[in-house]
């Protein structure tokens, strides 16, 4: 069998199991040697006390490793402990495991269980031995232990037993020599401390109560006083020559009430002279060192504080002392101002501040501190002393920060300005707070208030120059495809284009001037920020100023005088029209709906509503709309009116072709409708009928036109004429030529269409035709109501119009015939 199984004994140790011997051996360490045990003797013993021996064994391990019962067997504590099956419970039984697994298991399990089963008894065996190897020399030692601490626990109970006795020796010594040396021991301390006053009135107080009657110290603390005293000059000028001042002022306080109150006396008479002689030139080294200024403000402090402890002047102490101070703190601020000058590069905003901050105000407070604390008793007049020092020289800080604050002009990026305001801010609240007389912190506030309204106001300015700097882009691009010959980009796209600058520049605004009321900024917190700046600084007068002012700027180009509306494209009032009315339905909304959530606009200021902007920007766009219908039928009727005054009606040809001139106003009409068509929706139309593209006018098919065109008309007939035409006028339907505009491409065409008609009216009814002058003008009519009746929503209004133009030049003519309707439409045709 291998040498690591259970039942082959290992060659140094008896034939145990691993486990019992361990457990036999910490037993025999803890009970030492048994009586009847020989070097040669089985740990086992008789084979009844084996099994016993064994479980104490194992439990003694189970409690020295903390092991459970479950875990010591090395099962997990879920199955049953009782099952006789379990190979690991203390119940098993093999007989029944054995039965259990011939029934259950074939044979090839059977030999593979009886393999496993081999494996882990070798493994287990192995790693007991091992176990046992590695503690055997322990159990030995701690067997040695205990038996060598029985016989010095035995050593040491004796030598306590002397000690006590040693110690009760030395007790009864040492009360015997207190008893001899009592008398001497009292006398040693009535001479160094003692309550029996010795000599007469002999006790020196000290302190800043010499008046005060204390017990006499004794003849040791007397001597070592007066000692110091014959000292005290010698030490004076001792510290004096070192230049411990201090040292000086506090010996000289603690020597003067005793040679106050002892000054009859010759000795300290002499003590006290030399000592006045010594404080006078140091209180004359002390004012040569404060009057020169050299040192910073707590040497100041300190000068004056020694020489208010050696009894000078407070008043002309005070003076001197604020005195040194101004020339500290102007000295920074000249500093400060160099940095502002023409010649050198300023520093950037922080740095400035930063500079001023630890610079001016660090020395401020340092002033203020140390007068506060060395000038405390000259009371409310020292105190606005103060006050109105800090107040002159913070004047003069604020307006040298205010000077570089006016330089911060360019840019949308308020970060750093906001970062050193805040540091400028928070700077002065320390100042702020010992000063509260001179308003240094209110004036600061007010600076960072004023600062955040001019702030606005640049961005204001931004954003008209972006909104100006968009409508000249847009020029450049209505202007860029006349020039070059070539397609530039569609009014949709230039629309979009400046929609979304503009907004995205209203953001970048809200954004910028948002950093203002940031928690972690110091004066975020002021009612100003939290209330006037958010709903008027910001919401008012940034975004409802930016949003009038830019209606304002749309309308002026309404305003543009000179024919053919001025300088302005005809497409920029059709894009600005249609960006106002975006503004109207959803923008303006949008906008200030972003703005009260960012900045948490309160409702006890007032603002301007929703609706009054959306109606504000209705117009705008109505009123671009309306002018840019002029602008357009302006164009057209120049075309009309100058073809009819340039021509000589009364001795033109007969007609063969439309006029290029009525080509062109159908060419221009469709291209304004396409551009319309872009921006705006079609519009509601009236049914048109099914001969719209071919009929011919009432006037040529009427018996009353007829009879107006008849050969019979005479020079004698003018009068009926007319009056039948004034006739027919009453009964049709009366034409507004400059009707509202709808936001709509048929209401835009319809009005432009309408005063370029209206202006050949009156046009023709300032010239007199031939008969082929009237025939041209019939079948120009003709070819404009073969095209125009599709732009506007009722076609009987270009019929109406036509036809007025039509009896008007019958009206001025000497021969009115008329062409045949079949002429008319094929030379119509045919052009």
């Amino acid at each position: 069998m291998a040498p690591g199984s259970a039942s082959s004994p290992s060659p140094s140790f008896p034939a145990l199991r691993p486990w019992a011997a361990v457990g036999a051996m910490a037993a025999a360490a803890a009970a030492g040697p048994s009586p009847g045990s020989g070097p040669g003797d089985s740990p086992e013993g008789p084979e009844g006390e084996a099994p016993e021996r064994r479980r104490k064994a194992h439990g003694m391990l189970k409690l020295y490793y903390g092991l459970s019962e479950g875990e010591a067997a090395g099962r997990p504590a879920g199955p049953d402990p009782l099952d006789p099956t379990d190979l690991n419970g203390a119940h098993f039984d093999p007989e029944v495991y054995l039965d259990k697994l011939r029934r259950e298991c074939p044979l090839a399990q059977l030999m593979d269980s009886e393999t496993d089963m081999v494996r882990q008894i070798r493994a287990l065996d192995s790693d007991m031995q091992t176990l046992v190897y590695e503690n055997y020399n322990k159990f030995i030692s701690a067997t040695d232990t205990i038996r060598k601490m029985k016989n010095d626990f035995r050593k040491m109970e004796d030598e306590m037993d002397r000690l006590a006795t040693n110690m009760a020796v030395i007790t009864d010594f040492s009360a015997r020599i207190s008893a001899t040396l009592q008398d001497r021991h009292e006398r040693i301390t009535k001479l160094a401390g003692g309550h029996r006053q010795v000599g007469p009135a002999v006790g020196l107080s000290w302190g800043s109560g010499a008046n005060v009657t204390l017990r006499p110290p004794g003849v040791h603390a007397l001597l070592r006083k007066l000692q110091f005293l014959f000292e005290l000059p010698s030490r004076l000028t001792k510290c004096v020559e070192l230049g411990a001042y201090g040292q000086a002022v506090r010996y000289q306080g603690r020597a003067q009430a005793v040679l106050q109150q002892y000054q009859h006396l010759p000795s300290f008479r002499a003590i006290q002279d030399d000592c006045q002689v010594i404080t006078a030139r140091l209180a004359q080294q002390l004012r040569q060192r404060f009057r020169e200024g050299g040192s910073g403000a707590p040497e100041q402090a300190e000068c004056v504080e020694l020489l208010l402890a050696l009894g000078e002047p407070a008043e002309e102490l005070c003076e001197e002392f604020l005195a040194h101070a101004r020339g500290r703190l102007e000295e920074e601020l000249r500093s400060l101002e160099a940095e502002l000058g023409p010649s050198p590069p300023a520093p950037d905003v922080l740095e400035f501040t930063d500079h001023g901050g630890s610079g001016f105000v660090g020395g401020l407070c340092q002033v203020a501190a140390a007068y506060q604390e060395l000038f405390a008793a000259q009371g409310p007049a020292g105190a606005e002393r103060l006050a109105a020092f800090a107040r002159e020289l913070g004047s003069r800080y604020f307006a040298l920060v205010e000077r570089r604050l006016a330089q911060e002009q360019g840019g949308g990026d308020n970060s750093l300005l906001v970062r050193a305001l805040d540091r400028f801010h928070r700077r002065l609240r320390a100042p702020g707070a010992l000063l509260a007389a001179a308003g240094l912190a209110e004036a600061a506030t007010e600076i960072v208030e004023r600062v955040a309204r001019e702030r606005l106001g640049h961005h204001l300015q931004g954003l008209r120059a972006a909104f100006l700097g968009c409508l000249t882009d847009v020029r450049q691009a209505l202007a860029a495809p006349r020039v070059a010959g070539k397609e530039g980009p569609g009014l949709a796209e230039l629309l979009a284009n400046v929609a979304s600058s503009i907004l995205s520049h209203i953001k970048a605004s809200l954004a910028a001037v948002h950093l203002f009321t940031a928690k972690e900024v110091s004066f975020s917190n002021k009612p100003y920020f939290r209330g006037e700046f958010c709903s008027q600084g910001v919401r008012e007068g940034l975004i409802v100023g930016f949003i009038r002012s830019m209606c304002q700027t749309a309308q002026s180009f309404c305003d543009s005088p000179g024919e053919k509306g001025g300088a302005t494209p005809p497409a920029l009032l059709l894009l600005l029209s249609r960006l106002c009315l975006d503004y109207e339905t959803a923008t303006i909304s949008y906008i200030l709906t972003l703005t009260d959530e960012q900045f948490l606009v309160q409702d006890q200021f007032p603002v301007t509503p929703v609706s009054t902007l959306c109606a504000e920007a209705r117009e705008t766009a109505r009123r671009l709309l309306t002018h840019y219908v002029k602008v357009q039928g302006l164009v057209i009727s120049q075309m009309l009116r100058k073809s009819v005054e340039t021509r000589d009606w009364l001795s033109t040809l007969e007609p063969r072709n439309v006029r290029a001139v009525m080509k062109r106003v159908v060419e221009d009409t469709t291209a304004i409708d396409v551009q319309v068509g872009l921006l705006y929706e079609e519009g509601v139309r009236k049914a048109q009928s099914s001969d719209s593209s071919k009929r011919t006018f009432s006037v040529y098919s009427s018996s009353r036109q007829q009879g107006r065109y008849a050969p019979s008309y005479t020079p004698s007939a003018p009068m009926d004429t007319n009056l039948l035409s004034n006739i027919q006028k009453l009964f049709s339907e009366r034409i507004d030529v400059f009707s509202p505009v709808e936001f709509n491409k048929v209401s835009v065409l319809t009005g432009i269409i309408k005063i370029s008609l209206k202006t050949l009216l009156e046009c023709v009814r300032l010239r007199t035709f031939g008969r082929f002058g009237l025939q041209q003008v019939q079948v120009d009519c003709h070819f404009l109501q073969l095209y125009l009746w599709r732009f506007v929503a009722d076609e009987e209004l270009v019929h109406l119009l036509l036809d007025e133009v039509v009896a008007s030049a019958a009206l001025r003519c000497p021969d009115p015939v008329p062409m045949e309707p079949s002429v008319v439409e094929v030379i119509c045709e045919r052009g």
